[in-house]
């Protein structure tokens, strides 16, 4: 059985699973802005592999979403460079890029053809996700974004391929668990019990919301805290203080409290706006299939909308949240890859 190794390079999470035969064997994942350290690409890929127990006989299946980020000028780019450090990483192995049409390309394909190659990793798990589930509403919430990808009768009917036109079509939200400002997800909290403006000036994220709210783990707050002080509940209170230009001397826990469920209120109210716009081109779809460290947020949305809910992790199990990984890597597996 041909082994397959699954990347999903991120501008700020790289992920990796080992795939023998249709079984995930391992999985992992490491938070790594590569706006930080680029050269360090290389090197962590290699990591990543070792805990794998990747072997030098195994395929490379690489989908990405790091050439946005701002270190590169350009797509291509970004495109260039994930796939040099792959190189670099791994050389002499067999390496294929997912593009967004399907295709397994090789790097020298995915060079030429960079637009067809970048951010393509949503395209490989809704692929996956329509073998098992044919008509249904994938949704998908990171840390930093939301796809909302409709499956139909197998296919993927997603309007938009590039970024640019999934924002368009309202398939790409950029909300998510762990890296969206506050000031982002609302202009409005609740204070006394009565509406206040929040401040535009990047004190609190997504994260510091969910984590005092219960909904993440300070291990799961896995970027850079806005202050640079601990992913502590307690240092997240301070930080949601703040939205309002308050501390705690200012706010107890009921004030906080308000706060953050207010926030966390607009953000899953985004979301079901969201698939409530994709799904009235769908109206036939009545199941959302969930995944990503921001399921809970999912799951509340889906069920304001209506929709019925599936769990990713009801097919593949724990390596649900490393989706694009498993899903290139299965995806590989079971397709014909050329010399070239």
């Amino acid at each position: 059985m041909r082994s397959i190794v699954g990347w999903d390079i991120g501008g700020v999470n790289t992920k990796v699973a080992r795939v023998v035969g249709s079984d995930v064997v391992a999985t992992g994942a490491r938070p790594f802005a590569i706006e930080r350290d680029r050269t360090a690409l290389a090197p962590l890929l290699r990591e990543l592999a070792r805990a794998a127990a990747v072997q030098d006989t195994d395929v490379h299946a690489v989908t990405m979403t790091a050439e946005l980020s701002q270190v590169f000028r350009t797509k291509r780019d970004g495109v260039v460079f994930v796939l040099d450090a792959v190189d670099t990483a791994f050389p002499g192995a067999c390496v294929r890029v997912y593009a967004v049409d399907g295709r397994f390309v090789s790097s020298d394909v995915a060079r030429r053809e960079p637009l067809a190659v970048a951010a393509a990793n949503w395209a490989a798990t809704a692929r996956l996700v329509a073998r098992t589930h044919p008509d249904c509403l994938l949704v998908d919430i990171g840390s930093t974004t939301t796809d909302v990808i409709p499956i139909v009768g197998g296919e993927v009917v997603a309007r938009g391929r590039t970024d640019p036109e999934r924002l368009r079509e309202g398939e790409l939200i950029y909300t998510g668990a762990l890296r969206t400002p506050v000031e982002a997800i609302t202009s409005v909290v609740e204070l006394d019990g009565l509406p206040a403006g929040v401040s535009a000036e990047g004190f609190a994220i997504a994260a510091d919301v969910h984590l005092w709210l219960g909904a993440i783990t300070a291990e799961e707050y896995t970027c850079p805290t806005p202050d640079g002080r601990p992913t502590t509940r307690a240092y997240a209170a301070e930080r949601l203080a703040r939205v309002v230009c308050a501390d705690r001397d200012m706010l107890d826990d009921a004030a906080i409290d308000a706060i953050a469920a207010r926030v966390a209120d607009a953000q899953m109210e985004r979301v079901a706006a969201a698939m409530d716009a994709v799904r009235r081109r769908h109206p036939a779809l009545r199941l959302a299939v969930l995944t990503g460290l921001g399921e809970f947020i999912a799951v509340r949305a889906a069920r304001r909308t209506g929709l019925g809910v599936a769990s990713l992790a009801g097919v593949l199990g724990p390596a649900a949240r490393h989706a694009p990984a498993a899903a290139v890597a299965l995806l590989c597996a079971t397709a014909e890859l050329s010399p070239v």
